[in-house]
């Protein structure tokens, strides 16, 4: 099942906060942690395709009370953008 919102928060290059309240992960994602060489420019990336924009996901699991999910914007892939950039 697919679920529409919000973004409403970045908190590193692959998780997120939604207008729901929802923390999603990008599924086949892995940017660096926060405070690491090259996450700033990770968590900008993300900003950049995501900030404020209407995100469509489907989650495929659960990891440390966040949901891992494949995200869309306008009909793209959030996820295969960020994996073409070298996060994988």
């Amino acid at each position: 099942m697919k679920y529409r919102t919000k973004c409403a928060k970045i908190h590193d290059g692959d998780t997120f906060l939604t207008q729901s309240g929802k923390w999603i992960r990008l599924a086949g994602v892995n940017c660096t942690e926060l405070g690491k060489y090259g996450s700033q420019k990770a968590r900008n990336v993300l900003c950049q395709l995501i900030e404020g924009r209407t995100i469509t996901y489907q989650p495929v699991s659960k990891s440390y009370h966040r949901i891992v999910a494949y995200v869309w914007v306008y009909g793209r892939s959030v996820n295969n953008a960020m994996r073409r950039l070298g996060y994988n």
